[in-house]
């Protein structure tokens, strides 16, 4: 008989576990709190690292349609709009990493994930269910509902993000710490103007105090911005809390004409606080196991949230199709090989917060010159401050562990 897993959350977490499930033949069921299946209006990057699942489980051709592909990562100054380095993104991360970096609109991507879930597997996905707890049991596991309801398997994954009700159900309360760092979206459509002002690039503007990135999504129908603000007077952790654009267009005062313009042109905007939590002891309870934002929630400075979820759906389920048998030692070897790769890529995102704020001028000289140079005199040397994240091939690696057993989990690390 095939595993039957029972996933709480149908976010990029929950959405593309259930898709390696089934590619693994397992019978899976996802269960989500919302009434329907939608996102934010945000924008996410999936590097090279991430693609490659994606490919792998058939999505290469929905996103081409609905994706873009920066040529270029830069980095500009804030104020002046003056550039300090290009690196090559575009043909160049696929001709190095086998995979494309991709630009996505957050609910384009949750619409191929659900689109395609129902497709191959009708009535997967619940919508309307809120987990409130788990059982485990002899037999396996159980999700228990808000309402009453119960729902047993042999496994279950808790990929209900980043307020984990089910962590919280594992570990206990928890005590995020306020980065002192506050975040502002806005999806803003398209202009002459803009066009004019806005690189097609995956452009960082750096600056005393804040940093924002911009990059074109929907083949150039809108621009995705987000900036972040070092503030203290202002605390609630929420994605999609609306901001005033008056404060907004405070925040970026002053800076060059493609920000203020971007900033005068949005239409709505929102904000949250950033919230720092050190990386989980353990993810694993017997047969229920966290991924993504659950285990690892990650600060937004490298990018990588969506991707190292998505590596580890790949992971869990290649670990379960290993050793079905034995399923709390299934999710214990996962645990082993993710945790380590997971708490390095959030060490370094935390280490990341503020290098793109430096106050003095001696500061921007210092870091900044150096980066000019190397630019225009080794155009490439930016690829290498990437190559740890976008270089891991989790597919290659699961495959080649398990040929060789038990012996060597080192490749993960």
């Amino acid at each position: 008989m095939p595993l039957k897993v029972l996933i709480a959350g149908g976010g990029i977490a929950g959405l593309t576990t259930a898709l390696a499930c089934l590619k693994a033949g397992f019978t899976v069921h996802v269960f989500e709190r919302a009434s329907e299946l939608s996102e934010i209006g945000a924008g996410i990057q999936i590097g090279p690292n991430a693609a490659r699942v994606m490919h792998a489980l058939g999505l290469e051709t929905a996103l081409g349609e609905v994706g873009s592909f920066p040529a270029l990562q830069e980095m500009r100054l804030g104020r002046s709009n003056t550039n300090i380095f290009r690196s090559p993104l575009g043909d160049a991360a696929i001709e190095k990493y086998g995979a494309p970096y991709y630009l996505l609109h957050r609910a384009d991507l949750i619409t191929i994930l659900g689109e395609t879930l129902e497709a191959r597997s009708p009535g997967a996905l619940m919508l309307g269910k809120t987990v409130s707890s788990y059982e485990n049991n002899p037999s396996g596991a159980t999700l228990v509902f808000e309402d009453g309801s119960k729902a047993h398997g042999d496994v279950v994954i808790a990929a209900d993000g980043i307020h984990s009700t089910l962590r919280a159900a594992m570990m206990g309360a928890e005590e995020p710490r306020f980065t002192g760092n506050i975040v502002w979206r806005a999806m803003i459509p398209a202009s002459d103007r803009l066009r004019k002002l806005i690189p097609d690039s995956m452009c960082i503007w750096v600056g005393p105090e804040k940093h924002c990135v911009t990059y074109w999504l929907r083949g150039g129908q809108m621009i995705n911005f987000v900036g972040a603000v070092e503030r203290d007077d202002w605390t609630e952790e929420s994605w999609n809390s609306a901001g005033e654009k008056a404060d907004f267009a405070a925040d970026f005062r002053g800076w060059s004409a493609p920000i203020t313009a971007a900033v005068e042109e949005s239409r709505q905007c929102s904000r949250w606080a950033l919230f720092d939590r050190d990386p989980q002891p353990r993810w694993v309870d017997g047969n229920v196991v966290l991924v993504g934002d659950a285990c690892h929630p990650m600060l937004p400075f490298l990018a990588q949230g969506a991707a190292m979820a998505i590596e580890d759906a790949w992971v869990l389920v290649a670990m379960l199709e290993d050793m079905p048998s034995d399923i709390p030692a299934a999710l214990k070897r996962y645990e082993d090989l993710r945790l380590p790769r997971t708490a390095k890529v959030q060490s370094a995102a935390r280490a990341r917060m503020h290098s793109n704020h430096h106050r003095s001028g001696y500061r921007q000289l210092k870091e900044y010159v150096p980066m000019w140079l190397s630019s225009r005199l080794t155009p490439r040397t930016f690829e290498k401050r990437y190559q740890w994240l976008f270089a891991k091939n989790v597919i290659a690696e699961s495959r080649r562990l398990h040929w060789i057993g038990d012996s060597d989990d080192s490749l993960f690390r």
